[in-house]
């Protein structure tokens, strides 16, 4: 089956209290990436989810928000999946990643939910086959400071590397709508190598 990417869901929880914290780090992106190609979001109602349809190198994507808080983000993405009749494989899922450091962006496929309560739930409703963004938001050194942490905004430094993750994310996003992963893991990747 192709893995050429047509849905991209960004996780974050909706209130207007989390728009800027690092949490809704999957949130930045779409948006990013909606405004970029001249998509905007509507809610729709039928999934609880916010979404935007666009042209993304000549190939139609979804852009998802689900509107179920981060905890309860899989059946929204479900639902998207099953309406369209897309793979699982053709999903991705940008969030954000304690353990990367802000500036580090990595493209995995499949696996765990390495404790992130909203892939938790993605993987619950639709299996873990889909291929994750990990957006670094940094660690805030103890296991119990985690919550509190990402939760907040950050700091103006880790803001800025987040957005210039996301622009490097997007220039790899023509190779994800044609399937090739490993060339846009190649891109990003080594992106990211020559800026450490």
């Amino acid at each position: 089956m192709s893995k050429a990417i047509r849905i991209i869901a960004g996780l974050g929880n909706p209130d207007d209290k989390y728009e800027r914290t690092l949490h809704n780090a999957g949130f930045w992106f779409v948006d990013a990436l909606a405004r970029k190609c001249g998509g905007s979001f509507r809610y729709e109602k039928k999934f609880d989810a916010e979404s935007c349809r666009i042209n993304l190198h000549g190939e139609e994507v979804w852009l998802v928000k689900p509107q179920s808080y981060m905890n309860n983000s899989g059946q929204p993405v479900r639902g998207l999946l099953d309406y369209y009749r897309l793979g699982v494989n053709q999903l991705l899922v940008a969030h954000d990643e304690i353990d990367l450091p802000p500036g580090t962006t990595r493209l995995k496929e499949g696996g765990g939910h390495g404790g992130h309560n909203g892939l938790r739930d993605i993987i619950q409703h639709c299996g873990p086959d889909f291929l994750r963004l990990r957006m670094g938001v940094g660690h805030p050194g103890e296991k119990h400071q985690v919550t509190n942490y990402v939760l907040k905004r950050g700091s103006s430094d880790t803001e800025a590397a987040i957005e210039r993750d996301i622009d490097d994310a997007i220039a790899v996003m023509p190779e994800l709508v044609d399937g090739n992963i490993p060339a846009a893991m190649k891109k990003l990747h080594t992106k990211e190598q020559v800026k450490e």
